[in-house]
């Protein structure tokens, strides 16, 4: 098990030390004071280690590896690299929607910040969380948004509050690229249908729900079986990669559990 953990460790250190170099992000290190105790790759590649092993806190990280610093320096340290990764979780979309397949997929889903019996206390995401309701019920956090393509890569991905429109952000996600987009019946819209049209090299695939009366076409259900593929990023992400927490005690602490997450998963 440890032997493992380590191999894993040091092939997700030589993707992070790649990365770090192509991107040219030493330029975000500092260059007065006193040296990091943490070197800005390495606590990159902690913060998605710790996700790839679906570590739950960072006290259970800190007792792991038994840094040569404090618990407070390495909380400190994995906070200080959440731009540095949300600049390589953005690049790494830029670079599979170069290559996208014309058939994309696109869902939400639900990201609890607590307990809904515990939202009244919840202070700590506050500014960001709202009620929602799902197909499952009520929840109290977030919004993932995702698009992916045929090929089962993630060309998209947005955060939102609970509450956030899953219509307006398909619209916002999908300007730029062009293909055919799914999404089940929750996106039936005839505003958003007419936000896609041939003309523009998009068009708009909804799955009809099994209680309506309009049928769903060969194709359709082609795609619909297809789109079974986001749905299994939103698993992984939550069973595998520590996506969805209660745990941390500040923003920064949600935000880099969020964003290490889809990047560990990305380049896992």
């Amino acid at each position: 098990m440890i032997k493992t953990a380590i191999k894993v460790y040091n092939r997700l250190q030589n993707k992070v030390t790649k990365i770090y170099q192509q991107l040219n992000l030493k330029r975000y290190e500092k260059t007065k004071g006193r040296k990091l105790s943490i070197a800005l790759p390495d606590a990159i590649t902690l913060s998605l280690w710790k996700q790839k092993q679906n570590i739950k806190t960072k006290k259970s990280l800190f007792e792991i590896i038994d840094p040569a610093c404090s618990y407070k320096t390495l909380v400190t340290s994995l906070n200080s690299v959440i731009k540095l990764v949300a600049i390589i979780l953005s690049v790494l979309l830029r670079i599979n929607q170069k290559d996208a397949h014309p058939i994309k997929f696109h869902d939400s889903t639900d990201i609890e910040v607590c307990k809904l019996r515990k939202s009244r206390y919840h202070k700590t995401m506050q500014a960001l969380s709202a009620y929602s309701k799902t197909g499952k019920g009520w929840f109290y956090g977030l919004k993932l948004h995702l698009t992916s393509n045929f090929k089962g890569a993630i060309i998209n991905a947005r955060f939102t509050s609970g509450n956030g429109s899953d219509r307006e952000m398909l619209k916002k996600m999908a300007r730029k690229m062009k293909g055919i987009f799914v999404a089940d019946a929750g996106y039936i819209s005839k505003e958003l249908q007419n936000e896609f049209s041939f003309d523009d090299g998009r068009l708009l695939v909804t799955i009809p729900r099994a209680n309506m009366k309009k049928l769903a076409t060969f194709f359709q259900i082609f795609l619909e079986r297809s789109r079974m593929r986001i749905e299994l990023h939103f698993r992984n992400l939550k069973l595998f990669f520590g996506l969805e927490t209660g745990l941390p005690r500040s923003i920064d602490g949600y935000l880099g559990n969020y964003l290490s997450s889809l990047v560990s998963y990305m380049i896992a």
